[in-house]
C-alpha cells in the first residue's frame, strides 16, 4: 500500500468499494432467496446456483428473440427479461417441490444430496441446450457506459441499474413477509407448524410457494448476474458457498442480518482481493467470518424459532 499516493488510494478504494456494492447486488439477490428456503423451511438446496444460472439463461434468450425477431424492443425488452426470469425460475422451483422437495421435509442431510444431484443434472442440461461456452445477452444501450464523477474513478452504469434493482427488490420482499396475508402465513408456518395448520393455512401449499418465490428471487439474481458477467453452465455454482455464508453468518431467518452480511462479505471480498495476492483475500474474510460465527453462532442476528 505504501507505493500508492494517498489520491490513488482513494479512487481504488471508491472503485474497489462500488465493484463491491455490484457484488454485494448479486450476492443479496441470491441470499435473499435461499434465506427463503433455508431459513423459512430447513432445505438446504445446493441446486439454488443453477436457478441463478436458470434466470440468466432466460434473459440470454430473451434477448435473443427481441434482436432477431422484435428489434423494435431492443431497448426495453431487458426489463420484460427481469419478469420473465423470475417467473420461470419460480415456476421451475414449484415443480421441483412438488415432484422432490416434499418427500425430504425433516431431512436436511437428505436435501442436501438430493439437490447436490439435481444441480448436476442441471448443469448438463444447459450443456445440451446451450453449449459449454459461456453466453452474453446483447445489453441495451442504456445499460452500457459509465460516468465520471472525477478523472480518476469509473463508475458503470449497469452496476448502478443491479443496485437499484437490489434494493427495490428487497424492499418488495420486506413488504411481502411483513404486510401481506401470505407473509404471514409463511412466518407463522415456520414459527409453528402444527398450530398453524391447526387455525387452517395450508401449510403444504405455503411451503411450495415458498419454495417457488425463493426459487423466482434467484432466477431475477442471475438477470442481474448478465449485466455484470457471462453465463456458463457453471456459473451459478460459483455462488453458492458465498451465498450460504450470507445466509449463516447474517442469521437464518433474518432479512437484516441477510442485507448486512452480504454487504460486509462483498465489501471484503472486493477490497481485500485488491490488495491481497490471488485468493488470499477471500480466505482473509473467511477467517474473519469464521471468529466471529464462534462468538455468535447463530450469526448476526439470530431469529426466533418455536419448535
Amino acid at each position: 500500500m505504501s507505493s500508492y499516493s494517498t489520491s490513488e488510494l482513494y479512487s481504488i478504494f471508491i472503485m474497489q468499494s462500488f465493484a463491491g456494492f455490484s457484488l454485494f447486488s448479486v450476492l443479496l439477490l441470491m441470499a435473499l432467496g435461499l434465506a427463503i428456503i433455508f431459513g423459512q423451511m430447513g432445505v438446504v438446496n445446493l441446486a439454488h446456483g443453477e436457478f441463478m444460472a436458470l434466470g440468466a439463461y432466460t434473459v440470454y434468450l430473451c434477448s435473443n428473440v427481441a434482436h432477431n425477431q422484435f428489434p423494435s424492443l431492443a431497448g426495453s425488452y431487458f426489463v420484460f427479461a427481469i419478469v420473465i426470469a423470475f417467473f420461470v425460475a419460480g415456476l421451475a422451483g414449484m415443480f421441483v417441490e412438488w415432484a422432490l422437495i416434499r418427500f425430504l421435509y425433516k431431512r436436511p442431510l437428505d436435501t442436501l444430496l438430493a439437490t447436490w444431484g439435481l444441480s448436476l443434472i442441471m448443469q448438463q442440461g444447459f450443456r445440451l441446450t446451450f453449449g459449454a461456452r459461456e453466453v452474453t445477452p446483447t445489453l441495451p444501450e442504456w445499460l452500457m457506459g459509465s460516468f465520471k464523477p472525477s478523472e480518476s474513478i469509473d463508475i458503470p452504469i449497469n452496476g448502478v441499474f443491479v443496485m437499484g434493482l437490489t434494493l427495490l427488490l428487497t424492499f418488495a420482499v420486506w413488504v411481502f413477509m411483513f404486510r401481506s396475508k401470505t407473509g404471514l402465513q409463511m412466518r407463522a408456518t415456520v414459527q409453528n407448524r402444527a398450530m398453524s395448520g391447526a387455525v387452517g393455512i395450508n401449510t403444504k401449499l405455503v411451503d411450495r410457494f415458498t419454495f417457488a418465490l425463493g426459487c423466482g428471487i434467484a432466477g431475477v439474481a442471475g438477470a442481474a448476474f448478465t449485466t455484470i458477467g457471462s453465463t456458463g453452465p457453471d456459473s451459478g455454482s460459483r455462488y453458492i458457498v458465498d451465498t450460504f455464508l450470507v445466509v449463516v453468518f447474517g442469521g437464518t431467518s433474518s432479512l437484516l442480518g441477510t442485507i448486512a452480511s452480504a454487504f460486509g462479505i462483498a465489501q471484503g471480498q472486493s477490497i481485500s482481493g485488491f490488495f491481497l495476492e490471488g485468493t488470499m483475500g477471500k480466505v482473509a474474510v473467511l477467517l474473519a467470518i469464521i471468529v466471529i460465527l464462534m462468538i455468535r453462532p447463530k450469526g448476526l442476528f439470530a431469529g426466533k424459532v418455536r419448535s
